[in-house]
């Protein structure tokens, strides 16, 4: 997403808490406009229905959207007993009902099998391609009637509460490409009712959480300055996890250029040998970031360079 003419190098991360009843989009453009900011992303897409954690990349640090979305993240979620809904949320309409309503045992013994590497079936609106064309658009048309399933990973699945017969409430920390709307919609299925999530929150996308976050409401009352209120985090935030190597200044100018860099000092040897072949490291220069690089052949070349 590109921003007008005169926009500001603003390069860093800003964790949203979104609002329900605004596209992720639409959020994005929001904190883009917020911060004057050339150019702006977002790390997983939250419906329009969900609240909470949504990262927004500026400036350079769109480039570092991959890595934050391949995360695991963590959601805090209501599902209605009941009744199946198209869209597997609040905001479809009713397809399937059920009278029966599942006890707090029944939901117990039956979330193991949900969690670990599981095969899901994606909601039939979502913005999954099917030849081209977004799952959503399809449905919205009759066109589908079932995506196939895909593997994905619970990495935790537990009952947080039980508020009535009609709800309960759950956490799930997941990773990339699994559904919470089709946890739901399959817990209904395997304790014998109908269920979808009626309430949605995301708390946390890697080392992303809400206490880090910034309503848009508190966002638009900074003014023209959002970027000196200390909601602006540094690019690098969203790297944490991955290895760095320092470079020289001949090394990171090479690197710049697109060339394959190899370490000289024994101890950098040492250091991607470790690591090994095919891993993604942080080249830096003086503590600042170069580039995404990856190992190979005892040296690095560049996948992703930054101009900041």
């Amino acid at each position: 997403m590109r921003a007008k003419p005169g926009a500001a190098p603003v390069h860093g991360w800003v964790v949203l808490d979104k609002p329900a009843g605004l596209s992720s989009a639409r959020a994005v453009a929001a904190v883009k406009r917020a911060f004057n900011a050339a150019k702006a992303g977002h790390a997983g897409t939250l419906d329009p229905l969900a609240t909470g954690v949504l990262p927004i990349a500026l400036g350079e640090a769109t480039k570092t959207v991959p890595f934050v979305a391949a995360g695991a993240k963590l959601y805090r979620f209501t599902v209605q007993w009941g009744e199946a809904r198209a869209t597997d949320d609040a905001e479809g309409e009713v397809i399937a009902t059920s009278d029966r309503r599942p006890t707090e045992a029944e939901i117990r013994t039956a979330l193991p099998r949900f969690v670990g590497a599981i095969s899901q079936r994606p909601p039939d609106f979502s913005a999954i391609k099917v030849a081209g064309r977004r799952a959503y658009a399809l449905a919205r048309q009759g066109a589908i009637t079932g995506l196939a399933p895909r593997p994905v990973e619970v990495l935790r699945l537990e009952l947080a509460a039980a508020p009535s017969l009609d709800q309960a409430v759950f956490e799930a920390e997941v990773g990339p490409g699994t559904y919470v709307r089709s946890l739901a919609r399959d817990l209904g299925e395997a304790l014998e009712t109908r269920g979808f999530v009626a309430e949605l929150r995301r708390l946390a996308v890697g080392r992303f959480t809400l206490k880090q976050a910034i309503s848009l409401d508190k966002l638009a009352a900074l003014g023209h300055s959002p970027a000196a209120s200390g909601h602006l985090l540094p690019l690098e935030t969203a790297l944490d996890d991955i290895p760095a190597l320092a470079l020289t200044e001949d090394q990171a100018k090479a690197l710049r250029c697109g060339q394959a860099v190899t370490p000289l000092r024994p101890q950098d040897w040492a250091c991607l040998s470790q690591i090994g072949n095919g891993a993604t490291i942080c080249a830096t220069l003086g503590g600042k970031l170069v580039a995404l690089a990856e190992v190979a052949a005892g040296g690095i070349r560049p996948l992703r360079v930054l101009n900041t």
